[in-house]
């Protein structure tokens, strides 16, 4: 709770006169008995904690009758990762939002024309978000320089933007940065992002995570997408590593699943980003091992832009 108020959540359930299943650590051996044993019914994690849950081992996992509505946030959830968890029995939603908006702002709200999708296609829609909160008075896609909107056409990259009572008023003792996210009137997010057509929004990268190799925009997030599609891989990140003929070029951080550390490495991951997306998004350098996160889960790129930029790693053109 101690995190943005535990994205309200625990005002939510205290008003439904809900009970509250507290742990003091994110731990697979402890969440599944206790789903179980208190038959818990809804819960909140990070993208990164819903991965832990997928690849805990089966002896860990325990089997529940009851439907668990999990809600992920705070990153945006890979497909394979709500995939996943779905198979596993867990209903999953999608809530958007920043501690500058208190918490979730949008969320995915499930469309009845979904039903018939496949598993995985189910995923990517539920990896949108766009169904305003109450409190939130719109939200929309810009083109951060001119504010106007960007077409619905789930092609043109924007900056999401947000209004309503729950958005900050600004940056404490800090006038220059609150002028600049409240520019044109609206809280610049920092997110880019497409519009489609059923008004649904696809996060596609924070706007400094994006890496500009050889003049093309490469979005970390379409890389990730790619790299957690692949069988051997349990956790991925993707950061810009400095280039001297291209500016930057991507370099991946892989943590592999239990076992199978000897059967991947880099050129086998490089290869399947190759065959899986463009050329020239694929990462060029594979870094692998555990991912430093943040106490609430969240994966610190700065860290990884630091370890891309001092070390040599395997190459691959």
């Amino acid at each position: 709770m101690f995190h943005c108020n535990g994205w309200s959540y625990p005002w939510s359930i205290t008003h439904a006169a809900g009970t509250h299943i507290c742990l003091r650590r994110v731990d697979p051996a402890l969440i599944f008995p206790m789903i179980a044993e208190h038959r818990v019914t809804h819960m909140c994690g990070a993208p990164i904690v819903l991965n832990m849950l997928i690849h805990a081992p089966d002896a860990v996992k325990t089997a529940f009758d009851q439907e668990v509505q999990v809600f992920t946030g705070g990153a945006a959830p890979p497909s394979a990762v709500i995939s996943g968890m779905e198979k596993m029995g867990f209903r999953v939603t999608h809530l958007y939002g920043l501690t500058e908006s208190y918490g979730p702002s949008t969320y995915c709200a499930w469309q009845d024309s979904w039903d018939d999708l496949d598993r995985d296609a189910q995923a990517q829609k539920i990896s949108r978000a766009g169904v305003r909160y109450p409190t939130v008075f719109d939200q929309t896609v810009m083109n951060p320089e001119t504010m106007e909107p960007v077409p619905a056409d789930g092609q043109t990259m924007g900056e999401i933007m947000l209004r309503g009572n729950t958005i900050m008023k600004g940056y404490l003792k800090n006038p220059q940065a609150t002028e600049a996210a409240f520019r044109g009137g609206w809280f610049h997010t920092g997110d880019l992002a497409v519009l489609h057509a059923d008004g649904y929004v696809e996060i596609k990268d924070r706007s400094k995570d994006v890496i500009i190799s050889g003049g093309e925009n490469i979005s970390s997030l379409e890389v990730e997408e790619c790299l957690y599609r692949h069988a051997d891989v349990m956790e991925a990140a993707v950061v810009a590593r400095a280039d001297a003929k291209w500016g930057e070029t991507p370099c991946a951080f892989v943590t592999l699943k239990p076992g199978t550390e000897g059967r991947t490495d880099a050129a086998a991951i490089i290869d399947w980003c190759r065959t899986n997306m463009a050329h020239f998004k694929a990462p060029r350098h594979v870094v692998f091992g555990p991912l430093p996160k943040t106490s609430t889960g969240k994966i610190q790129k700065f860290v990884l832009r630091d370890r891309a930029n001092d070390t040599d790693q395997e190459t691959k053109s």
